[in-house]
């Protein structure tokens, strides 16, 4: 099997991080959503990926470079516009030849993997499958409504009255069945040839889709709350690794992780927490759920349930919790609690 992993999204909703970042590559627990989305893929035992890229192929192409780096071979396939899930599947019809393949959101986070997915898939083989996942507000997704054995007999678009709550969740396996599909299909209103019409034609020739309940943890990272979630998620299931210089005068409670060249003086670090590569933590209480990227400063700071990413600096302002603060960010001063969402390169003063 193959995979084709969609990476050319904007990330509007999650600006301004995404002004200097793609979306695709917001660290989770110190490492890109798209290295998480690779790891998933690699467990299933894919082999060869298929990158679709935009604008910004080549910060992509600094984390995934020929695939090497995860374990696979990687092809980037470029889409000059955000022309629809569908158009994706039609621009990689070379790479994809007449394999299977699953076809993978790279900003959605399923922490608990896809291998059940893709074993219920190679066994039935159905013409197409999509994962699904009860939701609250079915309004808010696209659904696949089904009969009582799985199988899908609509798929609808944030529908106004829904007749299920089973949102797609950004997974889909599929044979080469879908090709004829994706060929078949028009335009929708918003000038997209949409996967789920591609899905909706297969379901009128009589073409076998079913819906497979995701069981695990999902998140679509869209938006700023939902990556603190899924980071919290994440350092939930870390070990215990303090490998870098961590003086008598600290304490480190708990599933921390420390990298060898990181620094921890006259500070308490209680874990789930994650310190990157050449941090520097001092005089500082860093809660639970908390991520430090690679090069960053803090200095009597108090931080948990919050994202540092690289080479940002805190200094004085305690009681920082549920934040963002983006790379080369620099916060400082302030004596009470504050709830932070600093964009990359900003500079913030926090009134005393």
């Amino acid at each position: 099997m193959k995979a084709l992993v969609l990476s050319g999204g904007m990330g509007t909703r999650l600006r301004p991080f995404t002004y200097s970042m793609p979306k695709q590559l917001i660290p989770i627990a110190n490492r890109p959503v798209l290295l998480h989305v690779m790891d998933n893929l690699r467990a299933l035992g894919v082999r060869e990926v298929g990158v679709i890229v935009g604008d910004r192929h080549s910060e992509i192409a600094a984390v995934l470079g020929d695939g090497s780096p995860v374990g696979m071979e990687v092809t980037y396939i470029r889409q000059e516009a955000p022309l629809g899930l569908a158009h994706c599947v039609r621009i990689a019809r070379d790479f994809l030849g007449e394999d299977d393949f699953v076809m993978y959101l790279g900003d959605v986070m399923l922490t608990d993997g896809i291998v059940e997915m893709a074993e219920r898939f190679a066994r039935t083989r159905p013409e197409a499958q999509v994962v699904v996942q009860t939701v609250a507000d079915p309004r808010a997704f696209g659904l696949a409504e089904t009969d009582a054995d799985g199988r899908v007999t609509a798929l609808v678009e944030k529908p106004e009255h829904p007749q299920g709550n089973l949102a797609m969740v950004g997974v889909y396996f599929f044979t080469p069945a879908v090709h004829e599909a994706v060929a078949a299909i028009a335009p929708s209103a918003r000038g997209e040839l949409e996967i789920t019409d591609a899905l909706q034609w297969l379901v009128a020739e009589g073409r076998e889709v079913r819906a497979e309940i995701y069981p695990g943890f999902w998140k679509d990272t869209g938006r700023v709350d939902d990556i603190i979630e899924c980071n919290r998620r994440v350092l939930g299931s870390l070990r215990r690794e303090v490998a870098g210089a961590v003086c008598p005068d600290s304490e480190v409670v708990g599933d921390v992780v420390v990298d060898p060249t990181a620094r921890v003086t006259r500070s308490r670090i209680v874990g789930p927490a994650v310190v990157g590569a050449g941090s520097v933590i001092s005089d500082s209480h860093i809660g639970p759920y908390t991520a430090i990227g690679d090069g960053c400063v803090l200095d009597d700071a108090g931080l948990a349930d919050s994202i540092v990413l690289t080479g940002a600096t805190v200094r004085n302002v305690p009681g920082i919790h549920g934040s963002v603060i983006g790379r080369g960010a620099a916060v400082s001063s302030g004596r009470s609690r504050h709830r932070l969402l600093v964009g990359d390169d900003a500079r913030v003063e926090v009134a005393v």
